[in-house]
């Protein structure tokens, strides 16, 4: 079992300012790194893991694999009712 350890940059919050752009442009790459303030970490900035343009799962991903009552809208529907109407 291997030992797997990230190394992040460092960068000061003033750089990160001043270089913002290319610093996410570097993370959106898998490039992540640390903003730090007075040399005390402060947030790390990483890559979102969402899914490229072309692999968005669509509606209809679960059909066949479940199975949707037809009066699904209507369950309940006597105890709701009987929530707001009360014993009248």
């Amino acid at each position: 079992m291997g030992l797997s350890l990230k190394i992040f940059s460092s960068v000061n919050i003033h750089e990160a300012k001043t270089h913002l752009s290319s610093l996410v442009e570097k993370a959106a790459k898998g490039e992540p790194f640390i903003i730090a303030k007075a040399g005390k970490p402060l947030v790390k900035v990483t890559p979102l893991d969402a899914p490229e343009r072309g692999q968005m799962r669509r509606l209809g991903f679960m059909t066949g694999r479940i199975v949707v009552p037809d009066d699904f809208d209507r369950m309940g529907s006597a105890e709701i009712e009987q929530m707001f109407e009360g014993d009248a």
